[in-house]
């Protein structure tokens, strides 16, 4: 049975170890915050954190993430060094006996929402991407060069409209939640620095980005290997270009290249039910049945999707993934390969008090994710007992 565990944003998180001992949570996911993207990840530092998890009763079940500097993603500047410091890291964190780690190979902009405070129907809230803002933000407002040929008329007439529409706050909200960084991610920019990391990747390509990844790969998996340590790549989220850039995490085909690039058990996937499931061509259960030896970590969320490529965080159980189905098939691999998978409920709705609470990261309400738990640990309960 999959091991249920809880995104921690470590001490200074308002979601106390306490409050996630109370929610059922078992595991922790969670990651060296203070520590700089590129930096090495010290054993005291690891131990000290692992120590105040464990003292709560719990267990450090995966690490979410040991970022990957852009140097590394273009091997440019420093990325000898930066990748040597990753190696010291899978190091230390295989010697302190944590076997998972979670990371992610997208270009300038980690995880992208447009609007962080979406109306449901049930007056709570969601995360969503609007395709139209976006489009607004990066043609009208970021201006960025030959952005227009991205995009078609009908999007463009839509975005201007849009544009046209926003007051100067709204345009200031929207820029903050697209470029200024979201809970987890790895760093934020201003219009200067996001246009200039821009150009770099477009200029790089698809099949560029995809040979550095393997690079990296080639060189840190083997290291992940000695140390006990299984890497665990999130996909692209969402799973489409924004800004013009190369995606190489996006689809069943990219997640099985990755796969075969370096085929050591150590190389292995995160099965993000939202991130790939933002896609109509990504069948997840058709992905946990392929890949199910290589999944070692899940994010078990749902979204509304509609036909411009816009989506919103629904309900765990209520969107366009067969989040059941995904969850049986997941249930029968762990069977097959006697691997238990963590996974955690994720971006769960802000609602009820939390609601105007300060301190509430986007996507990371308590009460919502407590709520969406409650819901995925039914489904593996039922569906456990119906296999027995």
């Amino acid at each position: 049975m999959m091991k249920e565990t809880w995104r921690w944003f470590g001490p200074n998180d308002s979601i106390t170890l306490d409050k996630i001992v109370q929610a059922g949570a078992t595991g922790i996911v969670t990651a060296l915050h203070h520590v700089p993207t590129g930096e090495c990840w010290s054993y005291d530092d690891i131990c000290t954190i692992k120590q105040q998890i464990e003292d709560a009763g719990l267990t450090w079940s995966v690490v979410e993430s040991v970022p990957v500097h852009n140097d590394i993603k273009t091997r440019t500047g420093n990325y000898k060094t930066y990748i040597q410091n990753y190696k010291q890291s899978l190091i230390n964190l295989g010697k302190a006996g944590i076997e998972f780690v979670c990371y992610n190979f997208m270009p300038v902009v980690d995880w992208t929402r447009t609007n962080l405070n979406y109306k449901l129907d049930n007056k709570s809230y969601a995360l969503r991407f609007e395709m139209s803002d976006f489009i607004a933000y990066d043609v009208f407002m970021l201006q960025r060069e030959n952005a227009t040929d991205d995009y078609t008329t009908e999007q463009l007439t839509k975005a201007k409209e849009t544009f046209d529409r926003l007051s100067e706050e709204e345009r200031q909200l929207l820029e903050e939640n697209i470029i200024a960084g979201l809970p987890g991610g790895e760093g934020s920019y201003d219009r200067g620095s996001i246009k200039k990391a821009i150009g770099e990747f477009i200029t790089l390509g698809t099949e560029g980005l995809r040979a550095n990844l393997n690079a990296f790969l080639a060189e840190v998996i083997p290291v992940a290997a000695q140390s006990g340590v299984k890497m665990c790549i999130h996909p692209d989220d969402p799973p489409f270009s924004l800004f013009g850039l190369p995606r190489v995490v996006s689809t069943q085909d990219d997640a099985r290249r990755i796969l075969e690039a370096v085929p050591s058990p150590s190389n292995g996937l995160t099965l993000c039910a939202g991130s790939y499931g933002a896609r109509c061509d990504n069948n997840l259960v058709d992905m946990a049945n392929e890949f199910a030896d290589r999944i070692y970590f899940v994010h078990l969320r749902n979204v509304i999707r509609e036909a411009d490529g816009s989506f919103y965080e629904s309900e765990h159980l209520d969107g366009d993934n067969d989040m059941v189905g995904l969850i049986g098939a997941l249930l029968d691999a762990e069977k097959r390969t006697g691997n238990q998978i963590p996974m955690r409920p994720d971006h769960g709705h802000l609602m009820a008090d939390e609601i105007g609470a300060d301190g509430v990261k986007p996507g990371y309400s308590y009460m919502g994710r407590l709520k969406g738990l409650a819901e995925l640990r039914g489904v593996i309960h039922a569906y456990s007992a119906l296999k027995q």
